[in-house]
């Protein structure tokens, strides 16, 4: 109350959330338990672990395990930044910087394309397949189908690799030179695809490996 939650740590915080602890040990403690499990991750572990996963920890049953998905949910809307309107692409970091928060933290890959209108705003950003990225999967059609409904001027194909490596595979360059022909032909052109890691990211457009 004096000084703010900026001033406590990330156990403290989530102490917080959980309220009280087992009988064995306090929410302090509880929280501290959470954390050192994921010394690598750290607090961002919260970020991928489902509500069954978290009431595998004594102490937390279904509704504190609800409350904790709910806080680190709303977290990541907040870091979607609703209140910018129609942010405007105009090169890969800004494409980057709108997909991360999105499916950086998804455990499978997401392939979705960041529709663009004439001036480079998003307009929106689908999800076309969740799944290993095969030419099966993602179909121009689906995709095209997407850019039309929105009335798309171009788009930017992006995916997530949940390993944290961004590097492109031989699939991932396939299918964007399959998908940049069909753009050609829809007079919906493809820019770029951006491959997201853990925080970081590879423009394929960027680094040469398309045209």
């Amino acid at each position: 109350m004096a000084y703010g939650p900026g001033i406590l740590s990330n156990a403290e915080l989530l102490a917080v959330l959980l309220g009280s602890g087992s009988k064995e040990k306090s929410a302090m403690q509880l929280a501290q338990d959470i954390l050192s499990q994921h010394r690598e991750s750290g607090v961002l572990a919260l970020a991928t672990m489902s509500v069954e996963e978290l009431m595998e920890y004594k102490g937390i049953g279904s509704a504190k395990a609800t409350l904790l998905a709910a806080a680190v949910e709303l977290g990541k809307r907040l870091g979607l930044n609703p209140t910018a309107q129609k942010p405007v692409v105009r090169c890969p970091a800004d494409a980057a910087d709108y997909a991360m928060p999105r499916l950086r933290f998804q455990q499978r890959e997401h392939f979705a394309i960041i529709l663009l209108n004439i001036k480079h705003h998003i307009l929106s950003m689908p999800i076309i397949s969740i799944g290993s990225l095969t030419a099966s999967v993602v179909h121009p059609r689906e995709v095209f189908k997407a850019a039309v409904q929105n009335s798309a001027a171009a788009m930017i194909l992006v995916h997530n690799h949940p390993s944290g490596d961004p590097s492109p595979s031989r699939e991932d360059l396939n299918i964007t030179r399959q998908l940049m022909e069909a753009g050609k032909l829809m007079d919906i052109p493809v820019l770029d695809h951006i491959v997201l890691g853990d925080n970081k990211y590879i423009s394929l457009k960027e680094e040469g490996m398309i045209q």
